[in-house]
């Protein structure tokens, strides 16, 4: 009997911590079942790292009338020599070749090989450019070493900066909008702010234009000394560099330079010949400043008062015009009635003299 009690209890026992147990297999079945969170491709990682690292030189250029950023595949290859660490997001495939990495990110569309669109050297340079400003799309998408571009084929991480930008232009374009209700001293601000910014653009294009054509004229030089802001392809760090970059074309000859400074020479004094004179430019002047004058003293009562006045002299016309509409009818009705009696008076005349000469 001892026997069998103790193993009735042992039995109790095994089915308790069966069922202590039954609930974590299921939940580790459940655990078993739930798909794993997807994880981001690594070949995606490595080109959103390498593209936002400064080491690797890269440019802008248009593509079909979209622009893009690209990277040449020599220096890629010397970016991945020299920078190996970059390589160590790949993992297993951190010790692949620079050839590899590249046709495994053409394969993804990470990457997309492009040629330059002009093949042929330009009259009047020596060799191709370096960096190209317009590209299409090459035939062959596998890797080159030699002239080879690749330009990126995602939108690259939006930056901090970028977000507030985007929240900032919204509400500037709202202020332009508003600056008729401006008061006067903002005004005066704003004014001459954009004054100062215009003038120094305009300044800046004519130096960097005279500059250019003195030294072509004198040394035969194509020397720019500041980018050229208003090209499309101009990026923020070109536009700040102030050194001019190496001349690859060839020298002109001089008796092209000769004519082109005695056009400029005429252009110069014919300009001269025709510049207003003193009184022009005192009208000129005057009403350019009575313009101004007249946007920087609006203001919303000035429109409302304005309005009111104009409303209440459209008041006085409609009275004015009402009451001598009404005076007019009256004055014809008048005459209308007098020359009704003269009719009247006329005919018992008539009628008087009629009946005189028949007795």
């Amino acid at each position: 009997m001892a026997g069998k009690g103790a193993k009735a209890t042992a039995a109790k026992a095994a089915e308790k911590e069966k069922g202590k147990k039954a609930p974590a297999s299921r939940s580790s079945r459940a655990c078993s079942q739930e798909e794993p969170a997807p994880k981001k491709d690594v070949y995606q990682l490595f080109a959103e790292k390498v593209r936002d690292n400064k080491q690797l030189e890269s440019r802008w250029a248009v593509m079909q009338e979209t622009r893009v950023e690209y990277f040449r595949g020599k220096d890629f290859t010397t970016f991945i020599k020299n920078h190996p660490e970059v390589g160590e997001i790949l993992g297993p495939d951190k010790d692949m070749e620079a050839e590899d990495i590249v046709n495994t990110l053409l394969i993804k569309n990470l990457v997309i090989r492009c040629d330059r669109v002009w093949k042929t050297v330009r009259p009047g340079k020596k060799k191709l450019s370096s960096w190209p400003a317009h590209l299409e799309i090459h035939q062959e998408q596998v890797f080159t070493e030699n002239d080879g571009f690749y330009a990126w084929m995602f939108l690259k991480r939006r930056t901090l900066w970028q977000t507030i930008l985007s929240f900032i232009w919204p509400v500037f374009a709202l202020a332009v909008c508003l600056f008729p209700v401006y008061p006067y001293q903002c005004k005066i601000v704003v004014l001459y702010s954009c004054a100062g910014a215009l003038l120094f653009i305009v300044s800046l294009l004519l130096l960097r234009a005279a500059i250019f054509g003195i030294l072509w004229v004198l040394l035969g030089k194509r020397v720019w000394f500041f980018p050229n802001i208003n090209a499309e392809e101009t990026t923020f760090r070109e536009l700040v560099r102030f050194w001019p970059e190496k001349d690859e074309g060839e020298r002109p000859k001089w008796t092209s330079r000769l004519f082109y400074a005695t056009v400029a020479l005429l252009v110069i004094l014919l300009l001269r010949h025709h510049a207003p004179d003193e009184a022009a430019r005192a009208r000129y002047q005057k009403k350019v400043s009575n313009i101004i004058d007249d946007v920087l003293e609006w203001s919303p009562k000035l429109a409302l008062s304005g309005m009111m006045d104009k409303h209440t002299e459209d008041n006085a016309t409609e009275t004015s015009n009402y009451t001598s509409h009404a005076r007019k009818t009256t004055e014809e009705s008048t005459d209308a009635a007098e020359d009704e009696d003269a009719d009247e008076t006329q005919g018992a005349a008539d009628d008087t003299r009629t009946i005189s000469s028949e007795a």
